[in-house]
């Protein structure tokens, strides 16, 4: 398994979906994750920090899990099928780790949220993601990264 984090959010340039960009630690790959609006609004709103009136869904399972002194060791994107992505969340409580299915996505909000390591397994690494590549076109790169750097949560309430 190889440990990533969050990269980028963004938009899908042919389906107009959020994705968010997984990418390695030693930032040699890259993995897009197609995910929902409302997903998206809440991974964005972990990685800004933003502070929010009343809790959102993965604050609420964070604030759930704390008050049963249940931590989230990790979370695991372990499976494909059809195109979609498959994940597990490794709890801990009462020093027993136990698994929880989840979507990528929700697993990738509350990891943001707990400070807990995001894993991919191999398999899914070396088949779905994209390794690093020296643009060809640096401006082309340029504007695609400038595009990424300007968007906000709001972008993705369409």
């Amino acid at each position: 398994m190889r440990q990533m984090k969050v990269d980028k959010l963004g938009i899908d340039l042919l389906t107009h979906d959020p994705v968010v960009i997984l990418k390695d630690m030693d930032g040699s790959h890259y993995l897009p994750i197609l995910i929902g609006p409302f997903e998206a609004t809440a991974i964005a709103l972990a990685l800004e920090g933003a502070p929010v009136p009343r809790p959102l869904s993965h604050d609420l399972m964070r604030n759930m899990l704390e008050s049963l002194e249940t931590t989230l060791e990790q979370v695991i994107i372990h499976d494909i099928k059809d195109s979609t992505f498959y994940a597990k969340l490794i709890l801990r409580s009462d020093g027993e780790l136990r698994e929880i299915d989840a979507r990528p996505s929700d697993g990738i909000a509350l990891a943001l949220r707990m400070k807990a390591p995001i894993y991919v397994t191999d398999k899914i690494v070396l088949e779905e993601s994209t390794p690093d590549k020296k643009p060809v076109d640096d401006s082309e790169m340029s504007r695609f990264k400038k595009f990424l750097d300007d968007l906000k949560p709001s972008d993705f309430n369409r």
